[in-house]
């Protein structure tokens, strides 16, 4: 079972929360009030939020500028990711990804079907890295949010998570970087 190394210190990272809606204001974000309260509960700081409508160009700009901000470990997204004409998050954010993180579907998908049952198969929630930083596209129900923040990124984003984590990792998500191509490709 996981379980946290309370000999290692925790390591606080800067969360970047974007809310993609063509409908609410940042007042009204209840799903981004949620990710806001969590991420600082746990020790985090917010280093920024921002509203988006649905649309792949604006959301592609704005992830584009906190993944080339330093400032920036993590960008967490809310909304945008069903079926319908407006739901564009996954096309607007895999071009940007370097990796595909799947396993971070495969294991929101479990959790909302323990909640929600085969409802779940209703959201495209997806995951990866890009210039060295992790992005999170979650449905836009604050029950979505509550649930991918208190059973995965909570204990990923803690450097005290053991037997692995998301932060020990983070200083090489840019190996390939510095050395040019990958090997290989």
């Amino acid at each position: 079972m996981p379980r946290l190394d309370m000999t290692k210190q925790f390591i606080p990272l800067k969360i970047a929360v974007l809310t993609l809606s063509d409908t609410r204001s940042l007042d009204e974000d209840r799903s981004g009030a949620v990710l806001v309260e969590r991420l600082q509960k746990a020790g985090h700081s917010l280093a920024d939020r921002a509203l988006c409508k649905d649309d792949i160009g604006q959301i592609r700009e704005q992830v584009s500028q906190w993944i080339a901000d330093r400032n920036v470990d993590v960008v967490i997204t809310t909304g945008g990711t069903g079926f319908t004409g407006h739901d564009v998050t996954p096309e607007a954010l895999t071009p940007l990804f370097e990796k595909h993180m799947d396993g971070f579907s495969q294991i929101f998908h479990r959790i909302s079907f323990e909640k929600i049952g085969t409802s779940t198969i209703q959201s495209r929630a997806l995951a990866g890295v890009a210039n060295s930083t992790y992005i999170f596209a979650l449905p836009g129900s604050p029950g979505a949010c509550k649930d991918a923040w208190d059973e995965i990124l909570l204990h990923q984003l803690d450097y005290r998570h053991q037997p692995c984590n998301f932060v020990e990792i983070l200083p090489r998500l840019g190996e390939h970087l510095k050395r040019g191509k990958l090997q290989g490709s």
